[in-house]
């Protein structure tokens, strides 16, 4: 049988062994992800001569060298619809972008699965009304949840936490997320980690939605 393979953009560049090895781990064995960057090629100073206007235009990402950077959800969208459409010119059946924004723009031909709306719809189809209770990278965005996620008979609380942080920072956003007593949790980012989402469950003992496992159980029932 031939090997089957799936792409996958990130915003930031690439090589992200941490985000595919997260979406390896569900998928079945063998799949082959060939994963590529919205921001391949350039240059530091040329990412950071992209800077978010406003809170709506704010993404997060991880660089490979670790470095955290915000940027412009403008300028970075036309460049992954590039790495999109490049993709499907080669034969690619599935691609994922590996970011939990909102891409208005983006109108990708095939099968391309964006997270945020596998997030929102799955939040919405397990919860009905509550508390819903989401985690953030940077606080212009959790300032924003109450307008990204707020829906009839349902309250939106958010917690900062930023990807790539250490365990004491995770741990002290997952008791403040607690503290909230919200009835689902959904972790907001694609940079957040299964080992994140442990550590969470630590402090906090309802369901929990990590998002990067999330679109990658997506990608696994359409290759199945």
């Amino acid at each position: 049988m031939q090997q089957q393979r799936m792409g996958v953009v990130v915003i930031g560049q690439s090589p992200r062994p941490s985000v595919a090895g997260e979406i390896a781990a569900v998928l079945s064995p063998g799949m082959e992800i060939d994963l590529r960057g919205a921001l391949d090629g350039m240059t530091r100073a040329e990412i950071d001569a992209i800077p978010p206007i406003d809170g709506y235009d704010t993404l997060f990402t991880l660089l490979p060298n670790g470095d955290g950077v915000t940027l412009s959800k403008k300028a970075v969208e036309a460049r992954a619809a590039m790495q999109i459409d490049k993709f499907a010119s080669e034969g690619v059946k599935i691609t994922m972008l590996a970011c939990t924004g909102k891409f208005p723009n983006l109108a990708p031909e095939g099968l391309v699965i964006l997270p945020s709306a596998v997030l929102h719809k799955l939040a919405e189809a397990v919860l009905s009304k509550g508390r819903l209770g989401v985690f953030s990278p940077l606080a212009a965005q959790t300032e924003l949840i109450g307008k990204e996620w707020q829906r009839a008979d349902v309250e939106v609380v958010g917690v900062t936490m930023q990807p790539g942080s250490d365990d004491e920072a995770v741990d002290a956003a997952a008791q403040k997320m607690a503290a909230l007593s919200p009835d689902l949790v959904v972790m907001d980012c694609m940079g957040y980690t299964t080992a994140n989402k442990a550590r969470v469950r630590r402090a906090y003992d309802g369901p929990v939605i990590l998002a990067i496992a999330a679109a990658a159980r997506i990608v696994e029932e359409l290759m199945a």
